[in-house]
């Protein structure tokens, strides 16, 4: 219970302290011009979001419902994902066990991050529609290319992690390459994909989000933040907002559950 009080007392502090603050703005902004009582407040109040959360919540599915267009963005994010696990990890392998490739990828692979995602959406869905290429792919693929980094750098940050005198024993019982990166290299590397991981699942959620923008989708969070920004309903875009987040913590959770299953097959290590 102690433990348990160590790990709750702090959130529960941040979380108040954050709510004091939203609250304040909240009525620093809309106060003076009367606002606070009213449907479309600049700054809606906490109470305020989560009614309108809730309300979206247990709309019937359909165009209205936010677990619909929940639905919509986790279906492009968990695709993009997928498409980034399969790349990470064989761009690690691939940077890890040939030099050239470490040389002539990874600044590449750097600068592709410096890029923003707002301004290569729209190139993305231009061209690909083009070629009749539209609806989930160009969505999963933004979602993709925003979050196969983390999963690329922690994978080669693990295959990489072994020590020279762990590598050496293995050359010792005349290990091959196959042995070496079976028996060593990818064991090791499991405790720095998943927090590689964690971070790519959380971007794949925004890329998902951010490819819907410019994509004129009907479906999804992103038409859904951009039609509430549009027509001013300052309320749905704020429950909008909400609703991605909470998407992103399932996202993750899901992570971390994969990650306790592979400890559990493990041994209680990873």
């Amino acid at each position: 219970m102690r433990e348990i009080g160590r790990r709750i007392v702090p959130v529960i502090v941040v979380l108040s302290a954050l709510l004091a603050v939203w609250y304040a703005a909240a009525f620093v902004v809309d106060a003076p011009q009367g606002a606070l009582a009213l449907t479309r407040p600049l700054v809606p109040q906490p109470h305020q979001v989560a009614a309108a959360l809730i309300a979206g919540i247990f709309q019937p599915l359909g165009p209205r419902s936010l677990i619909y267009h929940a639905g919509v963005t986790a279906s492009s994010a968990t695709v993009g994902f997928a498409l980034a696990f399969v790349l990470g990890i064989a761009l690690a392998i691939g940077i890890v066990n040939v030099r050239i490739l470490d040389r002539s990828l990874m600044p590449w692979i750097i600068a592709s991050q410096t890029v923003p995602a707002l301004a290569v959406a729209p190139m993305v869905v231009v061209v690909l529609g083009n070629i009749g290429l539209t609806g989930l792919i160009p969505k999963a693929l933004i979602a993709a290319w925003l979050s196969f980094f983390p999963i690329v750098t922690s994978m080669v940050a693990g295959l990489r992690s072994p020590e020279r005198i762990q590598l050496d024993l293995m050359r010792t019982y005349d290990a091959g390459s196959w042995d070496v990166f079976a028996q060593l290299r990818w064991p090791s590397s499991m405790g720095f994909l998943f927090p590689g991981m964690k971070v790519a699942a959380t971007l794949a959620v925004v890329g998902a989000i951010v490819a819907e923008l410019p994509t004129g989708a009907v479906a999804g969070l992103g038409a859904r933040l951009l039609g509430a920004s549009y027509y001013g309903q300052t309320l749905q875009l704020w429950a909008a907002l909400a609703m991605a987040s909470i998407l992103a913590v399932i996202a993750v959770a899901a992570v971390d559950a994969g990650r306790s299953v592979l400890v559990r097959v493990r041994g209680g290590r990873l």
